[in-house]
């Protein structure tokens, strides 16, 4: 598996949990305005970690640190994961799983197998604009649907997440966006900003706090839990 950096300390990656993130390199898709690009394009991955020392680190922290949080890149791309986080949870590690829902067989054997606690997945807009959002001629929805719908389940801690971007996202597409999530327990509004590693940031830009709530006013007629992160 390739780890491509540690983050040693967050207060944000796990809610509200003491955690360190790692980052896995890597990914299936090509979402434009991905602040992560480093970890997305083959000729850009970060060699500079290793599963080796992201785990020694670890063991270091046992008892200091509650959780995990993995992230990418798409982590599921690894079908090794499930090793990594089973060494992890031995150590007594909560873990959270970030995810773009796109290998269901792996995040339901994940879950079955009680190697993660919370798993944060991706809703990248209205299902009828999945393609143009991931940066794809043609996707396959299929799979990202198994994955919601087993999160949707309550078979293990969720939440839903959309990164909003000004020239990809209007109200109505977040509307069938949250349609077909319909029954979330935890649905957030992200702010997208532009980290500088933005994969192609060319046309696209951010709704300001106003809009943000105002979209999120919207969306809560069918999803009462949505907030705003990140404004």
């Amino acid at each position: 598996m390739l780890v491509s950096g540690l983050q040693k300390l967050t207060l944000l990656d796990y809610p509200g949990k003491v955690a360190c993130t790692v980052f896995t390199g890597g990914c299936n898709f090509r979402c434009p305005f991905c602040h992560n690009a480093s970890l997305v394009l083959p000729e850009e991955l970060s060699h500079d970690s290793s599963e080796s020392q992201a785990l020694s680190f670890l063991r270091k922290r046992v008892g200091v640190l509650d959780g995990v949080a993995v992230t990418g890149g798409e982590p599921l791309l690894h079908p090794d994961m499930a090793d990594f986080l089973r060494e992890i949870k031995d150590m007594g590690f909560l873990v959270k799983l970030d995810t773009n829902g796109s290998f269901p067989d792996r995040l339901i054997a994940l879950a079955e197998a009680g190697l993660v606690d919370r798993v944060a997945m991706d809703i990248k807009n209205d299902p009828a604009l999945y393609a143009k959002t991931v940066g794809l001629e043609r996707f396959d929805l299929a799979g990202v649907t198994r994955s919601k719908d087993f999160l949707l389940s309550g078979a293990v801690d969720y939440e839903f997440r959309t990164t909003v971007v000004r020239g990809l996202h209007t109200r109505e597409s977040l509307l069938a966006a949250a349609e077909w999530i319909r029954g979330a327990k935890e649905y957030y509004l992200q702010q997208y900003k532009d980290s500088g590693a933005i994969l192609n940031a060319e046309g696209l830009g951010a709704f300001d706090e106003r809009e943000m709530h105002a979209l999120a006013d919207a969306v809560r007629e069918i999803i009462p839990a949505v907030q705003v992160r990140g404004v």
